[in-house]
């Protein structure tokens, strides 16, 4: 039997928002490891569980990181020919969003206990629902600290420069970080964001159900 209740969810769903300015009060261990926990929780394919998070709390670590990434992004903004003049903010701009986060966590792909095939057509497939379990698992850990009082951001920064994180961060060969989320106590409230209506994201073929 399947019963329908009233829940929090849709509601948390709903009102949690990408936070990138966070108050400098210490997030407890504590709490750290529910969102983890949450995170855990997630479907993934075969049950694989492909998820691999590297935590970050140390100011040094964090800056390491951040302009490590940062001096590769600017490398790209020169070919794409953005001028010194833009450049500039830009990068301070990201080098401070990930080093005042109280928390920054990696997230990363592991494909060691997903499936292995000889082509590469079906291993690239392998590899793409691996990345959809991580996705999975990130928006838990997004949902989890809403709902826990903290704020959160998802940045994709880390699929330009694997490389510069695996080595600034010494990561075994078999992690690909694939994000970056902040994490912390939110220094300010966002106005909820735009979102299209069902209409244009929904396509029915047949509904034979009720009201």
């Amino acid at each position: 039997m399947v019963r329908i209740t009233n829940s929090k969810i849709l509601q948390t769903i709903k009102e949690r928002r990408s936070i990138r300015k966070y108050s400098q009060r210490e997030v407890p261990k504590s709490v750290l490891l529910k969102i983890l926990e949450g995170a855990r929780w997630a479907p993934s394919a075969h049950n694989a569980q492909p998820w691999r998070f590297i935590i970050l709390t140390e100011m040094e670590e964090k800056k390491r990181l951040a302009k490590a990434m940062a001096e590769k992004w600017n490398k790209d903004l020169i070919k794409n020919g953005v001028s010194e003049n833009e450049r500039k903010p830009l990068l301070k701009t990201s080098i401070e969003r990930f080093t005042q986060a109280p928390i920054l966590i990696v997230a990363c792909v592991s494909m060691e206990e997903m499936d292995k095939y000889p082509d590469r057509t079906r291993q690239r497939f392998e590899h793409l629902m691996a990345t959809q379990s991580l996705a999975a698992a990130i928006q838990n850990m997004l949902l989890a600290a809403h709902a826990l009082g903290l704020g959160a951001c998802w940045f994709c920064a880390p699929l330009f420069c694997p490389d510069v994180v695996k080595k600034v961060l010494r990561l075994p060969s078999d992690l690909e970080p694939q994000a970056l989320i902040t994490l912390g106590f939110p220094a300010e409230e966002p106005k909820p964001p735009p979102r299209k209506p069902l209409s244009e994201v929904v396509r029915w073929e047949r509904w034979e159900g009720g009201g």
